[in-house]
């Protein structure tokens, strides 16, 4: 196994709209679609058509959406054993594209809500047996911690996405990952700076080397990324794209970054690859249904 995804799935609701409605007013949109997503699983669907194994470690409702969200890791590839069923509502994502591929996104947690724990600690075997764990905060926070300390236990790295932004993250309880990778406004939570310009995007990220992390990689969109490290900051631009739907671009980028560091462990490389999977991304509608299989892309 490569790759131990712990984190969230989402039924992703879809509306492409001119503009989002005022207060007490309706508005027609235009189209409409409804997909597999959540940060977690996006980002082991794309390592996993990448070429990676994925095991996945998460929560689905006992609604209607759970056995299709089961069904789908499965058709793409990933282990599904730790896969679990919860009384609650699965997790689900409305999602508002723009016709500028601009996106504003709510989520209701659902069953993502109540991974805890013990459900890591009983996947600890198949766990053991990963080169990576990649984590986000669709989760309870309590559980990314115990999959950190985990993590340490059994000497696995872990790449954390700190999304969506938490304001209760502790920046102590996450340090010691091996990678961490926000967007802009996710590191000026994380660090209480400005991200203004590209020299306070590296200030701020210099708060997070300090913490103790050792690898900060920064997205910037159609900018590309930054990587901070002792050995010192690198900006690696994006390939140039034709944006239609940014959604999930960042999940893209991580699950192609994770599938190649576990070929190659190779930083830079990695990005470079996953700015293109991301940008890639883009060119097409929807989440999962934008990211591209091994034999469609080359790096």
């Amino acid at each position: 196994m490569d790759i131990a995804v712990v984190g969230s799935n989402m039924v992703d609701l879809i509306s492409y709209i001119t503009r989002m409605p005022s207060e007490g007013e309706t508005v027609e949109a235009p189209d409409f679609r409804m997909g597999c997503g959540g940060k977690g699983a996006n980002q082991a669907v794309a390592a996993s058509r990448l070429g990676s194994q994925v095991l996945m470690v998460t929560r689905v409702g006992n609604d209607m959406f759970a056995e299709n969200t089961i069904k789908n890791f499965a058709a793409n590839g990933i282990d599904t054993k730790y896969v679990m069923r919860t009384e609650a509502t699965s997790g689900v994502a409305p999602i508002f594209v723009d016709s500028e591929s601009r996106n504003s996104i709510l989520i209701v947690k659902g069953a993502n809500a109540r991974l805890c724990p013990d459900d890591v600690m009983n996947a600890k075997d198949a766990i053991a047996k990963c080169k990576i764990i990649v984590m986000q905060l669709e989760i309870p926070l309590e559980t990314v911690y115990a999959t950190i300390d985990l993590a340490e236990e059994l000497n696995i790295p872990v790449l954390l996405n700190p999304a969506p932004a938490d304001p209760a993250l502790q920046l102590e309880k996450v340090k010691k990952v091996k990678f961490i990778v926000p967007n802009e406004s996710e590191l000026s939570l994380l660090t209480g700076m400005p991200v203004d310009t590209h020299e306070d995007i590296i200030n701020a990220a210099h708060v997070l080397l300090d913490a103790g992390i050792p690898n900060v990689i920064v997205t910037l969109g159609s900018k590309g990324a930054v990587w901070i490290s002792s050995s010192g900051d690198k900006t690696i631009p994006a390939t140039s794209a034709e944006p239609v739907d940014s959604t999930g671009a960042g999940d893209a980028f991580i699950g192609c970054f994770s599938h190649m560091w576990t070929k190659t462990e190779d930083i830079e490389a990695s990005i470079v690859a996953a700015n293109k999977y991301a940008g890639d991304s883009v060119t097409k509608r929807g989440t999962q249904t934008s990211y591209a299989k091994a034999g469609d892309i080359e790096f």
